[in-house]
């Protein structure tokens, strides 16, 4: 491991400790403590690693796991989720919320609208992954119920708002004994828009009903895959499928399947911290 590797990992020390600490006050000595760096200079360290201030960064960070609870956690109560984001209270809450988007909670959580919520919330741009495993597996086909998206990539969570509600209404892929896959035919950094398409799914057993959302069956197809586990924000899995094509295809000998890189979510946004998602993605190989 070179310094820079090393420098990369100390902050991401102090990332993986805000993000499992955001409910708790955060102050820079703790927080330069945590990366062995010196509070006299932690500052201008992190601005210039990750290009935003540290107070700055908590705040975003608070304010994004706020939305994703608002948005897909209706049973929870807006107080709560103003102290378990970390805010004294749900004044302070509502007032640092509507100056980041613009509305209240409550009204963010009535209608969301996750393309202004994108372009306001968009976690600054860090490195790319240096190193990554890359392993080799078989997999078995798997029947999954789809709910296809068509249309801009900020839009998706609205479909994922969608397929949630034919989860809980059909009971046939619940969250807790089955598994949740996503399909990314397309690149959505260089997709038209209105021609961005992404499936949401989930494993079911059997056929799938019509039903008001527009969930069909569909079919993964088993073979080999190359598998990259990534660690956190879904927001960043272009870095992992970046490093996959760019970094380890090349190097690897392998040829493409004529099937688009899919993931696997082993756990899911709506309630979990960020730093703890893990996806495994799935590169598939003749």
């Amino acid at each position: 491991m070179d310094e820079a590797d090393r420098y990369a990992r100390r902050f991401e020390k102090v990332l993986d400790y805000i993000a499992s600490h955001l409910d708790q006050p955060l102050d820079v000595e703790r927080l330069s403590q945590v990366a062995h760096f010196s509070r006299f200079h932690f500052h201008r360290q992190f601005s210039a690693y990750l290009g935003v201030g540290v107070a700055r960064y908590i705040l975003m960070q608070r304010l994004r796991r706020a939305s994703y609870w608002l948005a897909f956690q209706p049973q929870r109560k807006i107080t709560a989720i103003a102290l378990d984001c970390g805010f004294d209270n749900p004044e302070t809450f509502s007032r640092a919320f509507r100056q980041a988007l613009g509305r209240s909670p409550s009204e963010f959580r009535r209608r969301p609208d996750w393309p202004d919520w994108h372009a306001r919330m968009t976690p600054p741009v860090r490195e790319r992954v240096a190193s990554m495993e890359v392993n080799i597996v078989t997999v078995e086909p798997v029947m999954v119920a789809a709910l296809e998206h068509l249309g801009p990539p900020d839009r998706v969570n609205d479909s994922a708002q969608r397929f949630i509600a034919w989860r809980k209404e059909s009971g046939l892929s619940p969250v807790a004994s089955s598994q949740t896959y996503g399909i990314a035919y397309d690149n959505p950094e260089t997709s038209e828009p209105e021609r961005f398409r992404f499936d949401i799914c989930g494993s079911v057993a059997g056929p799938v009903p019509a039903n008001p959302q527009g969930v069909i069956v569909k079919q993964i197809p088993g073979g080999r895959c190359a598998v990259a586990r990534h660690r956190g924000s879904h927001h960043d899995l272009g870095d992992t499928i970046w490093h996959l094509y760019r970094e380890w295809l090349p190097a690897s000998g392998e040829t493409l399947r004529d099937f688009p890189v899919y993931f696997h979510y082993l756990n899911l946004a709506s309630d979990t911290p960020e730093h703890l998602l893990l996806t495994d993605v799935h590169l598939p190989l003749r």
